[in-house]
């Protein structure tokens, strides 16, 4: 048995340890197992953060719609050791004592992360570890890397340190297909000169008396940043499990250096039989840094006007996400913020009269299949924008159009609905813009500019404004022609397209104007 139904489609993902799209076999499909690398809690999360947050939630949904929410475990650890938490300790908390001012660190910034991705519609991992409740788990693995030839204690100028031997795997690189011999003709000795070969790495390193540490056999000291994910991963899901997850910046060395620890103290030829990895962010078509001045938390977008001069709905975030495929770069910009916007808008003037109690708890097959061709969230957005339109003609299931929604977005329903309530000043941008697009159609003075909500709604349907315009200005044409039959239906072929006419008086001249709107 591979899925929790026969009729359950199959699922292939992108399988970065085959360079293929595999189909996925479980293990256990009584008990799912993913792991996923979680935040290093010394700063606020930023939107590059975002992305495999969002990315492996969608497929923890789907994962627990195929086989049963209580067949999934799904773990996303913290760190919370690490020298980067060290130094923003030291420099925030000058006064307190330094395991004091380590506490508040990773207190806030883990709290503040657990608000922004419950913000993003994100659920909550069955599990989340902290590298402080695994240390003595830390020390077992690395006694028993060393009882297996493994690791080493090295002396270095700070004292000592104990290594990994990339050298003694012979399947080291099998991840990232880095050639072991190439990095030796690339060391620097000299640098590395406690080393047996340039690329091990550290399993424990000694601590000074101001630096925070834990008693071992070789020393008062603190892990080394790979064991930890190791050991929390081993602790939850077992020695082998299904899928390990994280962004493309972590399969070298992070993941590769996981896969090396984990399989050499185990005794196994892999770690997981799945490894998929989410593409680079950039912010406006630049590599995000502080230097660049364009880093952006997660915390930024939602609660400042740092981006764009104005907030962000979580919803908005998360979409423009899953607008590109997770393993493309992504290009994260003010427009792209918009243009999800904007989808959402016309989304939600549909659902507004759903019964939330005739909404079906499932996802749809459509959505679910197109999900499980390795998370085609690019092609269900898309998918949305053909339904509503659809919907609007009459065919098709508003009910499960919500709750599809519900299921992509992570948002629950009330606060679908909710987006039509919008303040109509979120969209002064987009006004602005599509007030001068319509100005420079030249539409005649007798059809009225359409308000900007009703233009980003019909934009986002796949319908053009300036041709509604065209045709309800023919109209007035006919109607002043006498040739009521033909005005008639072309009323009747612009309600077919969900759009609604209004006809009044321009109030200096008494003549005729009409404008329109969506259908809501």
């Amino acid at each position: 048995m591979t899925n929790a139904s026969p009729d359950a489609p199959v699922l292939r993902l992108t399988n970065t340890l085959t360079r293929t799209k595999d189909v996925f076999h479980p293990i256990d499909p009584q008990n799912v197992r993913m792991y996923v690398c979680g935040p290093t809690v010394y700063d606020f999360a930023h939107i590059g953060n975002a992305r495999p947050v969002i990315v492996f939630d969608v497929l923890y949904r789907l994962l627990r719609h195929l086989y049963g929410a209580d067949h999934v475990t799904y773990v996303r650890n913290i760190t919370d050791v690490d020298d980067k938490i060290n130094a923003r300790a030291l420099r925030d908390f000058p006064g307190l004592p330094l395991n004091d001012a380590i506490a508040r660190v990773t207190s806030t910034t883990a709290d503040q992360f657990h608000a922004d991705v419950k913000a993003l519609g994100c659920l909550e991992p069955n599990h989340e570890p902290r590298a402080t409740q695994h240390i003595a788990g830390m020390v077992s693995m690395i006694e028993t890397l060393i009882a297996r030839g493994h690791a080493y204690v090295a002396q270095t100028q700070d004292g000592g340190e104990v290594l990994f031997d990339t050298g003694s795997m012979e399947a080291y690189g099998q991840l990232s297909k880095r050639n072991l011999e190439d990095q030796r003709a690339g060391a620097r000795i000299a640098v590395d000169a406690h080393k047996k070969n340039p690329g091990d790495f550290v399993l424990w390193k000694l601590s000074s008396p101001e630096e925070p540490g834990w008693d071992s056999p070789w020393g008062r000291g603190r892990p080394g940043w790979h064991i930890e994910c190791s050991v929390m991963s081993a602790h939850h899901l077992g020695e082998v499990f299904d899928i390990h997850g994280g962004g493309l910046d972590l399969i070298f060395p992070h993941h590769e250096n996981e896969i090396a620890q984990s399989c050499c103290a185990h005794g196994t030829s892999v770690m997981a039989n799945f490894w998929l990895h989410n593409g680079f962010v950039q912010v406006e078509g630049r590599k995000m840094s502080k230097s660049e001045g364009n880093f952006v938390t997660i915390h930024d977008l939602l609660h400042t006007d740092k981006f764009g001069g104005r907030k962000w709905p979580g919803e908005v975030l998360r979409l423009a996400m899953l607008m590109t495929h997770y393993r493309e770069p992504i290009d994260f910009s003010v427009k792209r913020l918009e243009e999800a916007e904007a989808l959402l808008q016309s989304w939600a003037s549909l659902i507004q009269t759903v019964n939330i109690g005739l909404i079906r708890a499932k996802p749809s097959d459509e959505v679910v299949n197109v999900l499980a061709n390795d998370l085609n969230t690019p092609e269900v957005v898309q998918s949305f924008a053909h339904r509503a339109a659809a919907i609007r003609a009459g065919e098709g299931s508003l009910e499960q159009f919500a709750a599809d929604l519900c299921f992509v977005t992570g948002a629950p329903f009330k606060e679908i609905q909710a987006w039509y309530d919008l303040p109509q000043e979120q969209f002064d941008i987009a006004d602005q813009k599509f007030g001068e697009l319509w100005d420079r159609a030249g539409q005649a003075v007798l059809v009225q500019r359409p308000t900007v909500k009703d233009y980003v709604v019909a934009s986002t349907l796949g319908l053009e404004p300036d041709d509604i315009a065209r045709k309800v200005g023919h109209r007035l044409t006919l109607i002043l022609e006498k040739n009521w039959a033909e005005a008639d239906r072309v009323r009747d072929e612009l309600s077919a397209m969900g759009i609604l006419l209004k006809d009044g008086k321009d109030k200096d001249t008494g003549e005729r104007v009409t404008s329109w709107e969506v259908k809501h």
